[in-house]
């Protein structure tokens, strides 16, 4: 299993969720990554950038996607991707994630979904695709009413995937 820096310590009581290849192993084998992807609320981007400085991380740029990418001075710990959104189902999601077998918050498999298929980056719709392998379908038509409520023009796309879940992996598991 790939280390996270300890963020519980650094971030305090700032509420953050794993998410890109490392939030997957809550849910699935966990597929190598080179760097740790974390999901805050765009008000406490600045708290958290703050924190991670006085941590001995020094900033490396700003993400396109809206965020910052930090660097620890210990060179073995991989880069952190600080992601910032004001979703308006992001303060409900931090407040109950997921955790995955180290004990790490992470992003609920509806929102990660969510998120990896406004991003569309191929690595992205992959991991849904293997998300929703052999998910119940009453999972995944609840996953597809967060789609249709966050991101209505998204909603073919899901279907697509859940077809290609199916023809790689199999029917879905029965609820």
């Amino acid at each position: 299993m790939q280390s996270v820096p300890d963020l519980q310590r650094i971030l305090g009581s700032i509420r953050w969720v794993l998410v890109g290849g490392l939030a997957l192993r809550a849910y699935m084998p966990e597929r190598m990554t080179l760097d740790v992807d974390i999901l805050i609320h765009e008000r406490d981007g600045d708290a958290v950038r703050h924190a991670c400085l006085a941590a001995g991380y020094h900033l490396v740029g700003l993400l396109s996607i809206g965020g910052f990418s930090l660097q620890s001075a210990d060179s073995n710990e991989p880069p952190l991707d600080v992601l910032t959104r004001s979703d308006n189902w992001l303060d409900g999601a931090l407040a109950s994630p997921s955790a995955d077998a180290a004990g790490y918050p992470v992003l609920g498999k509806p929102y990660l979904v969510l998120l990896k298929l406004q991003a569309g980056r191929t690595q992205d719709l992959a991991d849904i695709q293997r998300l929703l392998a052999r998910t119940p379908t009453t999972e995944r038509q609840s996953i597809r009413n967060l789609v249709f409520q966050e991101s209505p023009d998204l909603v073919e796309d899901f279907d697509s995937l859940v077809t290609l879940a199916d023809l790689e992996f199999g029917p879905p598991r029965l609820s």
